[in-house]
């Protein structure tokens, strides 16, 4: 499948002023996991998964599941703009009545599971998978999940039971941004060797550059070839509220709005 790497650029900088906005309007969100994700959904939902905004309930499609749930501006950006819902609809988050609540909901359309409790959404997609491995369904199942999340031991269940149904059109993705709500994964809770630990569940493990296209798209072209009777996981290494310079690396834009000026201010970084 042929990809233009400029004009996925030029999404994931507009995608990026539009999570901000998002942010802004409601003065409420998770801003830095939105920002690290940015490149991981547009390579997902534009080059690699098979889905139709006008029929989202459409069996053959591919199904996401957004584990790190409170990233949800990044994914609700993504299916505005792939046509699920008027953009301007994104002015309603996480407000009273509005189908895009704060963490992802499946009111709004073009969302399969409601995820934010963190460690649920690996589970949620082996019982897809599983489920359509027995009804040998021709669809795939991808999982965001944060590195902080995968803290929870019911990842590694999660996990466990992939390898071990051979779930090999299953594809996780770890956005590796490095940073939790309270500071530097590492530091509250090490889990490194990541690459081994996933290989001794039996998965196929492969790491990219989380924000660069042509990285991501080469490893999402090796699932379904190289992880024969194995599932799959991207190891995306990202920078948490990638694009603006005062928001990278820092753990206090885990779950905080821009104001007025530093709106302003981060747009005009990105161009806008």
């Amino acid at each position: 499948m042929n990809f233009d790497i400029n004009a996925f650029k030029e999404k994931a900088r507009q995608f990026r002023k539009e999570i901000l906005e998002t942010i802004f309007e409601a003065q409420s969100g998770h801003t830095g996991g939105s920002l690290s994700a940015v490149e991981i959904l547009i390579a997902l939902y534009y080059y690699k998964m098979k889905h139709n905004p006008k029929e989202p309930k459409w069996p053959l499609r591919d199904r996401f599941i957004m584990s790190k749930g409170h990233a949800s501006p990044v994914l609700y950006v993504t299916l505005a703009n792939c046509g699920y819902f008027p953009k301007e609809e994104l002015k309603t988050f996480r407000k009273i009545n509005s189908r895009l609540q704060g963490h992802v909901y499946t009111d709004a359309p073009g969302v399969e599971f409601a995820t934010g409790s963190l460690g649920q959404g690996l589970s949620a997609a082996n019982g897809i998978a599983l489920g359509a491995k027995i009804l040998k369904e021709e669809f795939n199942i991808y999982c965001l999940l944060g590195d902080g999340e995968i803290q929870e031991g019911q990842v590694w269940e999660a996990a466990m039971t992939a390898g071990h149904h051979q779930l090999d059109h299953l594809c996780a993705i770890l956005d590796m941004n490095k940073l939790q709500q309270n500071g530097p994964v590492r530091e509250i809770k090490n889990e490194e060797p990541i690459v081994s630990k996933w290989q001794a569940f039996g998965w196929y493990v492969k790491e990219a550059d989380g924000h660069n296209f042509n990285a991501l798209i080469a490893a999402f072209d090796e699932f379904g070839i190289a992880n024969k009777g194995k599932p799959m996981i991207i190891i995306a290494h990202t920078e948490k509220g990638k694009g603006v310079s005062f928001m990278e690396g820092q753990a206090k834009w885990h779950g905080k709005a821009p104001k007025k000026e530093e709106l302003e201010l981060a747009l005009k970084e990105l161009g806008f």
